[in-house]
């Protein structure tokens, strides 16, 4: 093969894993959660019972995709845990592009982590974009429906995305398909139509005595069509953040990090009881 058709190969397989999810222009490099969460002196209280377990999304890590959600979960009184999962050989700060299945036994491994050092029963997790996605294989395959009251998704790609269409472009790559699959196959996992995806698919999108909430952003350029987000079975509830609140122009990244209206609509889903209405003014609570 020629120097320039190897390069076109790399170029393309390279352009295509990063559009499949959008790492945060601030990453910060940190080799520890931030003070204030993954306390495993932490012991839940009568109000907020479970400890909540956040799953952070593809390129992303334990403390940069959850600056924004932890200390705001963490104020309200709840025990907060996050990991490092899909790690690859030689990669450092960016995770979650290891194969999913295997992702999802490392969650299982830190959530009985978690549950033997708060007492718990039962966990909450909340992920962002295949942290969504992930954790229901976790649930599905692993035994983790004994072990999760809730799942929370936000901007999960939850049947796989299609990235607007670009990924109908890998037949023009020759040998793009091979070199993402083989490279970040935690990417190659959610692409739509997946074998990953189909056989999460298969059978239904949810599992008995698990609570699901999907929160998506019409603006989503990552987990697309954004539609595809949602779940279906007899206990989900499906939310589109604009419904909530027209003025939200938050898209794929800023939902899961920044947005507190989002964070609102999160803090409903874990503690439903005591919801208040999600509104724009809910970014000053």
């Amino acid at each position: 093969m020629l120097p320039f058709q190897r390069a076109r190969r790399y170029l393309a397989a390279l352009f295509l894993a990063a559009a499949v999810a959008v790492v945060p222009a601030t990453a910060a490099h940190a080799s520890a959660p931030s003070s204030g969460w993954n306390d495993y002196g932490c012991k839940p209280s009568a109000a907020h019972p479970r400890p909540v377990v956040l799953v952070h999304g593809t390129f992303g890590n334990s403390v940069d995709n959850w600056l924004g959600l932890a200390p705001y979960l963490q104020t309200r009184g709840y025990c907060v845990f996050s990991l490092d999962y899909g790690q690859l050989p030689g990669v450092p700060v960016f995770n979650g592009l290891g194969p999913i299945d295997k992702s999802a036994g490392q969650l299982s491994a830190f959530i009985d982590k978690v549950l033997a050092a708060t007492g718990a029963a039962e966990a909450d997790l909340v992920g962002h974009s295949q942290g969504g996605l992930m954790p229901r294989y976790y649930l599905k395959f692993l035994g983790g429906a004994a072990k999760v009251n809730a799942l929370v998704g936000i901007a999960p790609d939850s049947h796989g995305t299609t990235l607007d269409g670009l990924t109908n472009l890998l037949p023009y790559f020759p040998g793009a398909a091979g070199l993402l699959s083989a490279a970040t196959p935690g990417l190659a996992d959610q692409i739509a139509g997946s074998a990953f995806v189909t056989k999460l698919d298969a059978g239904g999108d949810t599992v008995p005595g698990v609570h699901y909430t999907v929160i998506a952003t019409r603006y989503d350029e990552v987990a697309t069509p954004w539609r595809t987000q949602y779940l279906s079975g007899s206990d989900v509830h499906n939310v589109l953040l604009q419904d909530l609140c027209p003025l939200d122009l938050s898209e794929h990244v800023a939902i899961g990090t920044v947005d507190r209206i989002a964070f609102h609509e999160v803090a409903n889903a874990l503690d439903p009881a005591h919801a208040t209405a999600t509104t724009c003014a809910s970014v000053f609570s």
